[in-house]
């Protein structure tokens, strides 16, 4: 199932994640995510499969892990230099280990409340990070394992204005292996993305 074989605006499910990563990884920008009601469109997302070394995966299957195995449609949520809770989407088929680093979004619902928990008014900076956003949606490790296609997430198909975004593929940013692949995934001249696309 791909983006375009989805409705606008409707409810992402299991389907849709049962693909390749990347596939699902480039389709989900322009994708809108909501987190108890607050949230915006998905404009930068980075990839990760089990063969890749910069996949947690890679070293195998832990407690930290289990999630990442599957099955897909579900939050992996993992802390990052223990401060910040970052966001991802399991993919393909179960048993297959790879996600989808949610980097930022567009923020469009609850923006006030963004700005309070984030403590800052510029809209740009709410969610242009994967610690940002999770910040902004006040989303913690509690939520790993949840599944994405029922409350309190809603994940759904780009809406009529998103259905065809210029998609720009790059590297991935913030580590240090696998850093060539070119599986970062942006909404071209978004002015959103944690750093510029290309």
């Amino acid at each position: 199932m791909s983006a375009s074989a989805t409705t606008a605006g409707e409810l992402l499910g299991p389907p849709f994640y049962e693909r390749s990563v990347h596939d699902v990884a480039r389709d989900l920008i322009g994708a809108t995510l909501r987190f108890r009601g607050v949230g915006g469109v998905i404009v930068e997302v980075e990839s990760y499969e089990r063969g890749d070394p910069a996949c947690h995966a890679y070293v195998g299957r832990t407690a930290r892990t289990d999630v990442i195995f599957g099955p897909p449609a579900r939050a992996y949520v993992y802390l990052s230099y223990g401060i910040h809770s970052l966001l991802n989407f399991v993919a393909e088929p179960d048993g297959s280990a790879a996600a989808i680093l949610i980097r930022a979004l567009e923020p469009k619902w609850g923006i006030e409340e963004m700005r309070r928990r984030r403590r800052i008014d510029n809209p740009r900076e709410l969610c242009s990070g994967p610690g940002k956003l999770t910040e902004a949606l006040s989303l913690g490790l509690e939520w790993n394992g949840a599944r994405l296609d029922s409350r309190p997430f809603e994940v759904r198909a780009p809406a009529e204005d998103w259905l065809d975004p210029e998609v720009v593929a790059g590297p991935r940013v913030g580590i240090s292996k696998a850093t060539e692949r070119p599986w970062r995934f942006c909404a071209a001249a978004s002015p959103y993305l944690s750093r510029p696309a290309g």
